[in-house]
């Protein structure tokens, strides 16, 4: 009984983390968006 309390509850810790690492409002897919809006930007601008 004790392990599956500790495995649970070590698998709501994992994803605690992933959520407020990837998903949270300074997560990486944020910054991954914020980025590629960045180089798109970029690339519309370029005069060939």
């Amino acid at each position: 009984m004790r392990s599956i309390l500790v495995t649970v509850l070590l698998l709501i810790a994992v994803l605690w983390i992933y959520r407020e690492t990837v998903e949270g409002s300074a997560g990486t897919r944020q910054s991954v968006h914020d980025r590629g809006a960045s180089i798109n930007g970029t690339i519309e601008r370029i005069n060939p």
